[in-house]
């Protein structure tokens, strides 16, 4: 597929298809079945930003990095960028919406001459972000289930991160399951996972505040302007790395570009559940780092150091007493489970789509669409394996297990800021879909790869000074490995993709040949 035969997304009207016609316009035939509405659309990015699971996976981040007011004041200048993030990842996806994302829209908008590299590399780094993401989740998810245990016997029980890491093979397991269902029941599912997250972000920010002790209840001097420097940072870059927490939570908000071909009107429905997820959760989890700054009590050394080994399970024992904190952490846990099955999803569609189009390793066999429940179940499978390889990199001590978690963002920035960019420095044409800003599409899109360029480099530094081989930041480590690989596996001769990779393959053409073929058959 050249840059000049890719076909349009619009009629010459300039006005939206339906959805099969705009898939064959973007040159692939419908393969999955649309069973997402678009209130099941935001349900689903709103279940992978998981508000207030997520911020419990992540609270170690932004807890020594200044305590309360980063975690309040971190968040709100962050959500900032975002939303400007959420905002042009929109407009593309409004554009041509495809299960392809990134790499696709990398090809279309990219210069001949750069197209089909930027494509590949922007691929392979989608892909180990999302495999990455997944991890992180089902990490978070394994030590919310060992930090119950640890409740669950007065302190008895403190996990090993062997343990841990058989905890965390179960759960992407359990993710697996979920992931590899109809798409009809991922779809209904959805509704559900709204109602749950809705639930546990009211818990906090009313029934917590109600059942937090007196002499827990900080002030609200100290949780807005109380820092807290427990790093060997300077106080200005530490109060920046605790932006991981909410960049990290926030960060599956475009999840949904990657189910576009199961999606209903998807050029409508998936740019609005992307600005949906990104405004509703920014805002929502404000809301609940006021409630954790103002109920977590003064002493983060306590927090951080408990046996529970997980901070907000910590805020909510001390608030609720051990039979309360259990039966909310179970919620936490369910909603867990949930959104980590639906990254899980996204994951194994960037895989369907990049093995459609010929350049992912088992390409061949990934391309697969389960006939029994119409999903691509190898996909969801094979990224399930690459997540429990991944998760290896936790038994190199706490902050190689933070680095599954800062891969998930750093490798998505770097994914997002090339496509961003291409529209605007590629010099191909962009016809906008109904979704966009019209003449704020270039400011927006500049501040969000500036802020992602940033942010990039910010997340690369370890978490101390002088770092040793525990406390290295092993992001650059993964990251740089994969696109090593990929990079080599391009231009390796005879069989890199430099000599037969050629951007995104139609496959529309050959379906209207055998319909028309079978056809003639019965007609025959």
């Amino acid at each position: 597929m050249s840059h000049k035969s890719l076909p349009k997304t619009t009629s010459e009207e300039g006005q939206p298809s339906n959805d099969t016609t705009v898939l064959a316009n973007l040159g692939y035939r419908q393969e999955l079945k649309r069973e997402f509405t678009t209130l099941e659309m935001f349900g689903f990015g709103f279940s992978i930003i998981a508000i207030v699971p997520s911020i419990a996976s992540v609270l170690f981040y932004s807890v020594p990095n200044g305590g309360p007011p980063a975690m309040i004041w971190g968040w709100a200048v962050s959500s900032i960028f975002i939303m400007f993030i959420g905002l042009a990842m929109a407009e593309l996806a409004s554009a041509a919406p495809t299960s392809g994302g990134l790499y696709y829209w990398t090809y279309k908008y990219s210069s001949p001459r750069y197209g089909n590299f930027l494509s590949w590399m922007v691929g392979y780094t989608n892909t180990i972000t999302y495999v990455a993401g997944t991890a992180g989740l089902a990490w978070g998810t394994a030590t919310a289930i060992m930090a119950a245990a640890a409740i669950s016997t007065d302190g008895d029980f403190v996990p090993s991160v062997y343990q841990t890491y058989g905890v965390y093979i179960a759960v992407l397991v359990t993710y697996g399951f979920i992931a590899s269902c109809a798409t009809r029941i991922l779809a209904f599912i959805q509704r559900g996972v709204i109602l749950l997250n809705l639930l546990l972000v009211l818990v906090m920010i009313i029934a917590l505040p109600a059942a937090t002790p007196l002499e827990l209840r900080n002030h609200a001097k100290y949780a807005f302007g109380g820092f807290e420097n427990l790093t060997t940072w300077p106080s200005g870059f530490a109060f920046i790395l605790s932006f991981l927490a909410p960049l990290w939570t926030i960060g599956g908000f475009d999840a949904g570009v990657h189910i576009s071909e199961e999606a209903l009107n998807a050029s409508v429905a998936v740019p609005w559940a992307i600005i949906y997820a990104c405004g509703v959760g920014t805002t929502l989890g404000f809301f609940v780092q006021i409630a954790l700054a103002f109920c977590m009590g003064p002493d983060t050394i306590d927090i951080l150091s408990s046996p529970v080994q997980q901070p907000m399970a910590t805020i909510l024992l001390n608030s609720f007493g051990k039979r309360g904190m259990l039966a909310v952490w179970s919620f936490v846990i369910v909603a867990l489970i949930l959104g980590g099955s639906g990254l899980l999803i996204s994951s194994s569609r960037q895989i369907f789509a990049f093995s459609r189009d010929g350049a992912l390793v088992f390409a061949s066999f990934l391309y697969n669409i389960n006939p029994t429940t119409g999903t691509p179940v190898r996909s969801v499978w094979f990224s399930v394996g690459c997540a429990a390889l991944l998760g290896l990199v936790a038994f190199g001590g706490p902050s190689a297990a933070g680095a599954i978690f800062s891969l998930g963002v750093v490798g998505q920035y770097v994914a997002n800021c090339i496509p961003i960019s291409a529209r605007f420095l590629g010099g191909q044409e962009f016809k906008r879909g109904p979704f966009h800003l019209g003449p704020f599409s270039r400011p927006v899109a500049f501040i969000a790869v500036l802020w992602m360029l940033f942010m990039t480099v910010v997340l690369m530094f370890p978490a101390a000074r002088d770092p040793d081989s525990q406390s290295m930041n092993y992001t650059v480590v993964v990251l740089g490995g994969v696109l090593l690989i990929a990079l080599a596996y391009y231009f390796v001769p005879v069989y890199g993709g430099v000599n037969w990779f050629q951007g995104p393959k139609a496959n529309v053409d050959m379906e209207l040949e055998r319909s028309e073929s079978e056809e003639k058959v019965d007609a025959a």
